[in-house]
């Protein structure tokens, strides 16, 4: 049997911008995704600390040491530059696996997106 586990976690990190006319996604820092164990394509779930939304999209590649969190396409409407979310990714896991699985997760700086 396998089971859905915390994988990767960016917690706490501000939306730099909000582009609606990009096809969608979320752009995020190439160092934060390094440092989250996080991959281009990925399914991410974000969560918006300020109003409380939930999605899901994938990531793409921000410029490494941006600090960019850019949401893209729709999603956009969902945040506000500004705005504190949460990135989480999730991995499949045999049962006996995921009892012994760490996740990744990694506390920037709220303020610069950074790992300081």
């Amino acid at each position: 049997m396998q089971i859905e586990v915390l994988k990767s976690k960016i917690h706490r990190v501000r939306i730099t911008g909000a582009d609606l006319n990009y096809i969608g996604s979320i752009t995020i820092d190439e160092d934060l995704m390094d440092a989250a164990n996080v991959i281009e394509g990925e399914k991410v779930t974000v969560v918006n600390i300020n109003n409380g939304e939930r999605l899901e999209t994938y990531i793409i590649k921000g410029t490494r040491g941006s600090g960019e969190i850019t949401m893209n396409g729709p999603a956009a409407r969902r945040v506000q530059p500004g705005d504190i979310i949460i990135i989480i990714s999730y991995a499949l896991l045999e049962f006996e696996e995921a009892k012994n699985f760490e996740p990744t997760i990694i506390f920037p700086n709220e303020k610069t997106n950074r790992l300081d």
